[in-house]
C-alpha cells in the first residue's frame, strides 16, 4: 500500500514538473520588430480599421458596377381579375374579367458625363379579356409587344451620378489614410508599451540585484553581531534593508505582470500567455535636420490630405445645399413601336409607333428664406473649417519643433546618465568593501545601493525616451532619419492589403 502511494506521488510529481517545464518553454520571446509584425495582423484597433477600409472599398466597387449596363427581367406569369364598374360614356354598368401573363426585359445604362439614363425595354404580354355590357359579351384574346428606347436627362442641376462616384472615391481614400494613420499610431503604442515592459523587466532585474546585495550585507552583519564585532542596531538596519528589498522586488513583479497584460492586449495575444521582450538598449545619436523635418511634415503628413478631402467634400455639400429648392428640370425622350395580334408570329404585321417627348420644370416660388439660411450656415461651417486647418498646421509645426528640441536634450541626458551609472557602480563597489570592514553603517550602504539602482534606471529610461522621440519624429514627418529614407505608409498606385 505504501509503495503504491509512493508510486502515485512520483507520477504526480513528474506530471507537475513536465507541466511546469512546458509552461516555461511556452513563454513568448519577442523583439521590437517581431512585436510590430505581430500587431499588424492581430491588433484589435488595426483589424477594425482595416475592416472599415475594406467596407468602403466594397462600396466603391459597387458604385462603379452600378455605372455599367444593368439587365433586369420582371415576370408576371399569371394574373386574373374580375370587376364590376360603371361606364360613364354609356351610362351603364359592365363586368370585366381579365386573365393575363406578361414579362418585361430591360437594359439600363447610366451616363456619368451628363447624369442621364438610357434604357432599352421590351414588354411582352398575353391577355384574355371579356367585358359584359347589357347582356352582350365582348372578348379579346391577343399577344402584344412593346419595344422602346428611352432617355431621361435632368437639366439645370448638378451631376448626381458623378458626385456620388467622387464621394465614394474620397470615402475610400479617407479610409485608407485612416488605416495608415492607425498603423502609425499602433506602432507608437506598441513601441511605448514594448519599452515600458522592457523597463519593468529591467527594474525587476535591478530589484533582484538589490535583494542579493541586501542578503549578502545582512549575512555579513549577522556574522559580525554573532561575533560581537558590531552593535545590534546595525543588525536591525540590515534586517530592515533586506525587508525593503524584498518588498521592492514584489512591487516590481506586480508592475511587470501589469505591463505584460497591457502589452498582450495591444498585440492581441491571449492574456494567459507568458511573454518576454528583448532589445538592445543602446542609442546611437541621430542627426535630425530641423528644416528638412519641418518641410517633410508640412508636405507629406496624411492628415493634410484628409483636410483636402474634407475641403472637397464641403464644396460638394455646398453644391447640394444651393441646389435644394432651386430651379431645375427634366427631359424625357422615348421612341418605340407596339404591335398586337391574336397570333404571336403576326404581332408586328401592323405596328404602331409610340414616340414621346416631355419637358418638365420645378420652379420654387417662396420658401421663407430657408434656402438662403442653409447656404449661409454652410458658408459659416466652411470658415470654421479653414480656421481649424490653419491651427492644425501650427500644431504640426509646434510638435516638430518640440520633438527636435527634445532629441537634442536627450542626447546630453544619455551621456550624463551613462556617466552617473558608471560612477555609481564604482562608488558602490568601493563602499561595499568599506562596509565589510565596518567603516560604514547599514543606513549609509543602503543609500549607495539606492543611488546605484536609480542610476541604472535613469540610464535605461533616458535611452528609451530617446528611442521613443526618434519614433515620434518619424511619425510626425513621415521621414526616417535613422535610415535617411522617407516613410510611405500608403500608396495610391497599389491597393492597400
Amino acid at each position: 500500500m505504501i509503495r503504491k502511494r509512493l508510486f502515485i506521488s512520483a507520477i504526480i510529481a513528474l506530471t507537475a514538473a513536465a507541466a511546469l517545464e512546458n509552461r516555461v518553454n511556452a513563454q513568448i520571446v519577442m523583439t521590437m520588430e517581431q512585436a510590430l509584425e505581430y500587431s499588424a495582423e492581430h491588433n484589435p484597433d488595426l483589424i477594425n480599421s482595416r475592416l472599415s477600409m475594406e467596407r468602403y472599398e466594397q462600396n466603391l466597387i459597387a458604385q462603379k458596377a452600378s455605372l455599367k449596363s444593368r439587365f433586369s427581367l420582371n415576370l408576371e406569369p399569371f394574373s386574373y381579375s374580375q370587376s364590376r364598374q360603371f361606364d360613364s360614356r354609356f351610362s351603364d354598368w359592365y363586368t370585366n374579367r381579365s386573365l393575363s401573363s406578361s414579362g418585361t426585359f430591360s437594359i439600363s445604362q447610366p451616363i456619368i458625363w451628363t447624369d442621364a439614363t438610357l434604357s432599352l425595354n421590351n414588354s411582352l404580354s398575353w391577355q384574355n379579356n371579356e367585358s359584359t355590357v347589357g347582356g352582350n359579351t365582348n372578348t379579346n384574346r391577343a399577344f402584344s409587344n412593346r419595344l422602346y428606347l428611352s432617355l431621361n436627362q435632368p437639366i439645370f442641376t448638378y451631376n448626381r451620378t458623378k458626385m456620388n462616384m467622387r464621394q465614394m472615391e474620397m470615402d475610400y481614400e479617407n479610409a485608407r489614410i485612416s488605416y495608415a494613420l492607425q498603423r502609425l499610431n499602433v506602432e507608437r503604442n506598441i513601441t511605448s508599451q514594448f519599452y515600458s515592459l522592457f523597463m519593468s523587466q529591467q527594474n525587476l532585474a535591478i530589484s533582484e540585484s538589490e535583494l542579493e546585495n541586501a542578503e549578502r550585507n545582512f549575512n555579513i552583519i549577522k556574522d559580525k553581531v554573532e561575533a560581537d564585532l558590531t552593535t545590534k542596531d546595525e543588525y536591525y538596519q540590515a534586517e530592515l534593508n533586506l525587508a525593503q528589498s524584498r518588498s521592492s522586488l514584489e512591487n516590481q513583479r506586480v508592475s511587470l505582470e501589469n505591463a505584460k497584460d497591457n502589452f498582450k492586449q495591444s498585440l492581441g495575444i491571449p492574456l494567459e500567455e507568458d511573454i518576454k521582450v528583448v532589445c538592445d538598449i543602446e542609442a546611437e545619436p541621430v542627426i535630425v535636420d530641423f528644416d528638412k523635418a519641418l518641410e517633410s511634415a508640412l508636405t507629406t503628413r496624411l492628415e493634410l490630405r484628409q483636410r483636402e478631402i474634407s475641403r472637397e467634400q464641403q464644396d460638394m455639400s455646398m453644391v447640394q445645399v444651393k441646389d435644394n429648392d432651386s430651379f431645375n428640370g427634366n427631359i424625357s425622350l422615348s421612341l418605340g413601336i407596339m404591335g398586337d395580334d391574336p397570333s404571336f408570329p403576326d404581332i408586328y404585321d401592323n405596328p404602331t409607333n409610340n414616340p414621346r417627348v416631355a419637358v418638365s420644370f420645378s420652379v420654387p416660388i417662396f420658401d421663407w428664406g430657408a434656402r438662403k439660411a442653409r447656404i449661409k450656415a454652410a458658408e459659416i461651417g466652411r470658415q470654421m473649417f479653414e480656421l481649424s486647418a490653419e491651427e492644425e498646421l501650427k500644431s504640426i509645426e509646434m510638435n516638430v519643433r518640440s520633438t527636435c528640441r527634445s532629441l537634442d536634450n536627450l542626447v546630453g541626458q544619455i551621456s550624463i546618465a551613462e556617466q552617473s551609472q558608471r560612477n555609481a557602480q564604482l562608488t558602490y563597489d568601493l563602499n561595499e568593501e568599506r562596509y565589510r570592514n565596518g567603516e560604514l553603517t547599514g543606513l549609509q550602504m543602503n543609500q549607495f545601493q539606492n543611488q546605484l539602482s536609480n542610476s541604472k534606471m535613469s540610464y535605461t529610461q533616458a535611452v528609451i525616451n530617446y528611442k521613443v522621440q526618434l519614433l515620434n519624429i518619424k511619425i510626425l514627418t513621415l521621414y526616417d532619419f535613422e535610415k535617411n529614407v522617407p516613410v510611405v505608409p500608403i500608396t495610391y498606385e497599389q491597393k492597400t492589403k
